[in-house]
């Protein structure tokens, strides 16, 4: 009842958005899936991450036989494609064959499974699709926000963001000293950020097929639940972010014409009073919170009782994800604050609910919440003295955000089960 109530409930919020994009001329998130049924996918890897979280259900025979099978339906509509002449010039050549492996095991799972293996071969689709319904979804919602939110308020976290001391700006210069080498780098971390979330949440479901049954909590749930409210928060404090406001625009849908200067990366912006400013209706506002950062920083949470390789590449995408959010201009350090306190206390609601509600769970997530409110409040009534006392502010934000950090580290610790010492056998007396 609990999944068919959850799938209603993601249902109808599709539907909503659809309805929503719609208003706006736009197609929503039900209608670009459907079309990558035929026509090519704007990520091919992300359909293969879903397709590789749904084989988690099956055998291992049963996967080689699904990948076989996505690999050879892609090889035969790029065929197709080229013997028609269909030249791919948006999106990838392939994924296709992975989203028809998905719904092909939705119509075996009701037509061919019953009682429990069928409940558990739907959970697995419902995985795989809930990971591209939230692309999608996340895709509408920064469309809505481009055509809802006319008017930025980039002035005013980039004044507030001189209490940091312009990251932004700084990170700029590093990645572009560091030449195409180290931008590319960045650049595959910051674009294949869902295909890490998949490693992990794999790693944590391998055991799924054998014991045929889900571990009550996985990234899989924060990395949706931080889609899902994350882009509310972009409709309350609409942000672009500092190579739009400041600088031509990394991919040409900003520009000076809508921006304050050409300022970015090489001059920080100067202190001043801020105030709001129209932006056009194809960009969207979508910095504040840093979902990226939030995002990672789930990832590297998710990935610290995994082995030692999961938990290197964990903090490797963490710190790559900042450093790209940051050098490509996409986001203020405030922004990245932000985004860490969000996704530690949606982390802390969500082990709270699997656990039941306790009074740590409710201080912590209580205390996340306040931090994360007076953050807002901060960027958007104080910036000016934030930036006029820097060696103040600066560090109360650090500050703030550490002690979300260590609250959240110390409140766990108490959640995790005490496993009793092995007891030595006592030496026994022998007969001489």
């Amino acid at each position: 009842m609990l999944w068919a109530a959850a799938g209603v409930a993601a249902l109808g919020f599709l539907v909503g958005l659809e309805v929503a994009a719609r208003r706006y001329g736009l197609p929503g998130p039900l209608t670009n899936q459907v079309r990558e049924v035929i026509f090519p996918p704007k990520s091919g890897f992300l359909l293969y991450g879903s397709m590789a979280l749904m084989m988690v259900v099956l055998t291992w025979r049963q996967r080689l036989i699904a990948a076989g099978v996505a690999i050879g339906i892609d090889v035969i509509v790029l065929l197709v494609r080229w013997a028609v002449g269909v030249r791919v010039t948006e999106g990838h050549p392939f994924g296709n064959g992975a989203l028809w492996v998905i719904l092909g095991y939705a119509v075996i799972a009701v037509t061919r499974r019953r009682g429990a293996e069928r409940v558990l071969l739907l959970k697995g689709v419902g995985l795989g699709l809930l990971l591209v319904a939230g692309r999608k979804a996340g895709d509408t919602w920064l469309l809505i926000t481009s055509k809802s939110r006319p008017s930025v308020l980039d002035q005013y976290v980039a004044t507030a963001d001189r209490a940091l001391g312009d990251p932004s700006w700084l990170a700029g210069r590093i990645v572009r000293a560091t030449g195409p080498v180290g931008a590319h780098v960045l650049d595959l971390v910051y674009g294949q950020l869902a295909v890490a979330a998949v490693v992990v949440t794999a790693y944590q479901l391998r055991n799924v097929a054998t014991e045929r049954r889900f571990p009550s909590h996985h990234l899989v749930r924060t990395f949706l639940v931080i889609g899902l409210l994350g882009p509310a928060i972009y409709m309350i404090f609409p942000v672009v972010g500092p190579v739009f406001a400041y600088g031509p625009g990394a991919s040409g849908t900003g520009g000076l014409h809508w921006a304050v200067a050409d300022l970015w990366p090489d001059t920080p912006p100067p202190i001043h009073a801020p105030h709001p400013m129209p932006y056009d209706e194809i960009t969207p506002r979508n910095c504040m919170p840093s979902l990226h950062t939030a995002w990672a920083t789930a990832i590297f949470v998710h990935s610290r009782k995994g082995p030692r390789l999961l938990r290197f590449a964990g903090g490797f995408w963490l710190v790559a994800t900042l450093g790209a959010t940051l050098g490509f201009g996409y986001h203020y350090g405030a922004d990245l604050v932000a985004g860490v306190v969000f996704a530690l206390t949606i982390e802390a609601a969500l082990r709270s609910v699997e656990r039941g509600w306790d009074r740590s769970g409710i201080q912590l997530v209580a205390y996340g919440t306040t931090v994360f409110a007076a953050l807002l409040l901060s960027y958007r009534y104080l910036p000016v003295e934030m930036a006029r006392y820097p060696w103040v502010f600066g560090p109360l934000l650090i500050l703030a955000m550490t002690s979300v950090v260590r609250g959240y580290i110390r409140t766990t610790k108490l959640w995790e089960p005490e496993v009793a010492p092995v007891r030595r056998p006592e030496p026994q007396p022998e007969l001489a």
